[in-house]
């Protein structure tokens, strides 16, 4: 896997309210500091009611550079279904989030482990696409990309109880080491920020070891 860096620094205000594939991630460089209001969340779907919370949200972007197909280990009967997402997810683990301090690398913010559906959601040219979030088939053919935006639920940090500083993002993709690839030197990004308590700036994307 490797992740590939796009666009620019970002700055953003708070609003309120067994193959051998090897995928690639793009992360983006669009992050949304927000206050977050909801009875409903991916992240604790057993939590009726949830205060108000600040997020970091982010997309992110994998495709798979290998030649054989990226499957989920999970058999079909013991896919979930995610009532937030309103599909089922192959994956329990495909990514996780993590938020550092930028000297000690310890965690700051709780890792978030991210399921996942498995889907074609574009692919290079010529190449056809295959699998969709469904309960049949799930999976990432060669050449094609798997996307999450920013707007959808799981796709952030909460940084509540983050003060104001300097930290990493780090996003690890097949964390596990659940699925084959042909390499794994290539499955962290690691990009670092500016919080200031209410937006971000971020830069110098990159790829890291685990």
């Amino acid at each position: 896997m490797s992740f590939q860096r796009m666009g620019r620094k970002t700055r953003t205000t708070s609003n309120t309210g067994r193959s051998q594939s090897v995928p690639a991630g793009e992360v983006f460089h669009r992050f949304c500091v927000l206050l977050h209001f909801s009875h409903r969340s991916a992240y604790r779907p057993g939590v009726s009611k949830i205060s108000s919370r600040v997020l970091l949200r982010f997309p992110q972007r994998v495709k798979n550079r290998g030649t054989a197909d990226f499957l989920p280990v999970k058999p079909r009967h013991q896919w979930e279904w995610h009532s937030c997402h309103q599909h089922y997810h192959s994956m329990d683990a495909f990514s996780n989030y993590d938020l550092l301090d930028v000297v000690s690398h310890e965690k700051v913010a709780e890792g978030h482990k991210a399921s996942f559906c498995l889907e074609d959601t574009s692919c290079d040219a010529g190449v056809r696409r295959r699998y969709a979030c469904t309960a049949h088939i799930q999976g990432l053919s060669p050449g094609c990309y798997d996307t999450y935006h920013a707007n959808i639920d799981c796709q952030w940090i909460d940084i509540t109880d983050v003060p104001p500083g300097n930290y990493i993002l780090k996003v690890t993709v097949n964390p596990d080491f659940l699925v084959a690839e042909s390499d794994f030197s290539n499955n962290v990004v690691q990009c670092d920020i500016v919080y200031t308590g209410m937006y971000v700036d971020t830069q110098n994307c990159r790829i890291t070891s685990f």
